[in-house]
């Protein structure tokens, strides 16, 4: 056991330091932001441990706020500059719906796709199904539409959610994907989340229902969607 908690912890500590790595370069002020946070937290706890005569007490407070509050400012400055570079990328979307499984959702990326690379990913949790397209959004509005009408087709009368990710009017920003979904009312029992799960993989999708072409690849007309 003492063997495997050491060989984690370098794991960690080198997963932080490549995660600073990476915010640094799109927020370069990260150091000196989180530095400032933990001097500040330290010191307002010192200085008031002194005023009331209880300076070791507070000061062992203040260390450990500190260290928190630090935690807690760098997570968010990494979480946006992890959204910034993720910001426009193919498959951007469904990296995020990918990291609300813990909240009781089920994902599939990929349900449908045109040839111009516009696509929509699928969610199912309590809320109900959400799909959710990114792409071109005059293109994609079209794609969704015929999903949600394909859905509404199999499901009955559990509720389709339809989002377009993007910074335009009407749009989901990538960065409030995570909690747009969160914030939807919560209107199915677990019981019924899980048998539009298994009527749903029951279907298939469109990734795993997609006849492979034979003979050679196909030419310069047919764009095919890169992997990330």
């Amino acid at each position: 056991m003492a063997r495997k908690e050491t060989s984690e912890n370098p794991g960690r500590l080198k997963q932080i330091a490549q995660t600073y790595k990476m915010t640094k370069k799109v927020d370069s002020k990260v150091g000196l932001v989180v530095a400032a946070v933990g001097i500040v937290t330290f010191g307002v706890l010192l200085a008031i441990g002194f005023w009331l005569d209880h300076p070791v007490y507070l000061g062992i407070l203040g260390f450990l706020l500190a260290f928190l509050a630090m935690a807690i400012v760098f997570g968010r400055r990494a979480e946006r500059a992890a959204f910034g570079q993720m910001e426009g990328q193919p498959g951007a979307a469904a990296a995020v719906l990918e990291n609300i499984r813990r909240g009781g959702w089920t994902t599939t990326p990929a349900v449908a796709m045109n040839r111009n690379q516009d696509v929509v990913h699928r969610a199912v949790g309590k809320a109900g199904i959400v799909l959710v397209g990114e792409g071109n959004p005059n293109r994609v509005k079209a794609l969704l539409a015929a999903e949600k009408k394909r859905m509404s087709r199999i499901v009955g009368d559990v509720p389709v959610h339809d989002i377009v990710v993007g910074e335009g009017e009407g749009q989901v920003s990538l960065k409030k994907l995570h909690t747009t979904l969160l914030k939807l009312p919560r209107v199915l029992p677990g019981a019924k989340v899980t048998a539009v799960n298994d009527r749903l993989r029951a279907l298939g999708d469109l990734m795993s229902n997609m006849p492979i072409p034979k003979g050679p690849i196909p030419g310069k007309g047919m764009r095919m969607p890169k992997g990330r």
